[in-house]
């Protein structure tokens, strides 16, 4: 029986603390903040309640008894020029829904893709989701299978994949956001995120995702593990090549394991200084600027609606700027049973740059997200009975999409690390992927 130490409890470090107690060992679950789940937070007021980080549940089968809500559409997305395009799981209805909308040319262009896709997600669901990837010679195996690797081509960006319909394009280029990061940098590989949406649908949780942090904390707690929220673990102590334990609050809690949930960047700067590492984690992910709206009446708007604007490419020009986008793609969530009765919560997202320098213009910006939407057809503005404006701040995903996230083994025996920062990267199923592959590495090589 090991003595394991869980720093940060967000999904993955809840699940990891409910597999290694599973398996017998004594796990105490360090968090900063008051409440666990990290970034799958919520927010409460006057009976409405608020996702405040993921919205959308992908890959259902990664989960452990959970019910999700199919939704359908998954997305629906409002294109420059009125047209609309209504996502979800069955490829055939898909793909008609794209011709409808966007075109046959379009629809040919989606056929080639989403055969492309599909050969991304089965070489990356057998070769790089499910084990552990210490760099580029993990991935050698992909050299004797030229089919596989033809699709990842790790050279290509997306953008580059070259769609030529600019509706089809900017939903293409969506999926970058998804990692933080910019389609005409992010890997071609990130094909794979569109396929398991699309394949696998999307869902819901009955009130609010963030019900999935209550059920992992009860989990840890019917196993026994010790959840200590408003605890921050300021360092990591090493010696002789191997993790001894952490500090809490000036105090060392002797520990034979340590896994961290927090960004990796964070570790390897001040938890455990590590320069080399922390010299690979310069290229940072984009951030998010959130408008929580209590809304009176019905909207009669999908679960999820992103509006793109006329220039998706001055989006990313700003964001990856360090400046707030002008026109922005606003992504609008109303789930149906988060408000009282005859009102709708909302939550409005746009990416952002991490850290504003000047915080101050949140308000502004927040006025300014409302006539945009105006503009867009979607006037609120005279409907709003509150609003909650939370600016961008740290990296939603630490680097950006890069094909390869950082190692789960850190730089000393008994240091792991999973969360969204490292491999296999970013989201909730993946992030859960992470943790089932630590909590292995744990058990077999502690």
């Amino acid at each position: 029986m090991s003595r394991v130490v869980v720093v940060g409890a967000g999904v993955g470090g809840l699940t990891v603390a409910a597999r290694l107690a599973a398996r017998g060992h004594r796990v105490t679950v360090f968090e900063r903040a008051g409440v666990v789940g990290g970034k799958l937070a919520r927010y409460a007021r006057d009976g409405f309640v608020f996702d405040t980080g993921p919205s959308l549940l992908t890959l259902p089968q990664v989960f452990e008894g959970l019910m999700p809500v199919p939704l359908d559409p998954i997305v629906r997305h409002v294109f420059p020029d009125g047209a609309t395009l209504d996502s979800c799981r069955d490829p055939a209805e898909f793909a008609s829904r794209v011709r409808l909308a966007l075109g046959p040319a379009a629809a040919a262009e989606w056929d080639g893709l989403w055969r492309r896709a599909a050969r991304v997600w089965e070489t990356s669901w057998r070769h790089v989701l499910r084990r552990e990837i210490a760099g580029v010679r993990s991935l050698a195996p992909l050299a004797w299978r030229l089919r596989d690797l033809w699709a990842v081509r790790p050279g290509q960006t997306l953008r580059g994949v070259g769609v030529r319909d600019p509706r089809l394009r900017m939903f293409v280029d969506r999926y970058a956001t998804y990692a933080g990061a910019d389609p005409r940098r992010a890997p071609a590989a990130l094909l794979a995120v569109a396929y398991a949406e699309l394949a696998f649908g999307g869902w819901y949780l009955r009130g609010g995702l963030a019900t999935l942090a209550d059920a992992l904390l009860a989990r840890c707690q019917d196993l026994g593990v010790v959840v200590r929220t408003g605890s921050a673990v300021t360092a990591i102590d090493a010696a002789g090549g191997r993790v001894q334990g952490v500090r809490v609050g000036g105090a060392r809690v002797a520990a034979d394991l340590v896994v961290t949930d927090v960004d990796a960047a964070t570790v390897y700067r001040d938890l455990l200084p590590t320069p080399r590492r922390l010299a690979r984690l310069a290229d940072r992910s984009l951030s998010g600027f959130v408008l929580l709206l209590g809304v009176r009446g019905r909207s009669g708007l999908a679960h999820h609606t992103v509006y793109f604007p006329a220039d998706y490419d001055a989006e990313f020009d700003a964001v990856f700027g360090g400046r707030p986008a002008v026109d922005p793609a606003i992504y609008v969530t109303v789930p149906p049973d988060t408000a009282p009765a005859g009102h709708e919560a909302w939550t409005v997202l746009v990416n952002a740059a991490p850290h504003w320098r000047r915080p101050d213009l949140a308000e502004a910006y927040a006025d300014h997200l409302l006539d945009v939407l105006a503009a867009r057809g979607l006037d609120v503005r005279e409907r709003v009975l509150f609003r909650e404006v939370r600016p961008p701040g740290e990296p939603i995903y630490g680097t950006a999409g890069s094909l390869l996230r950082p190692s789960n083994r850190g730089p000393v025996a008994g240091l792991y690390l999973v969360g969204g920062s490292v491999h296999p990267g970013g989201g909730l199923p993946m992030v859960t992927l992470g943790a089932e592959l630590v909590a292995k590495a744990a058990m077999d090589g502690g």
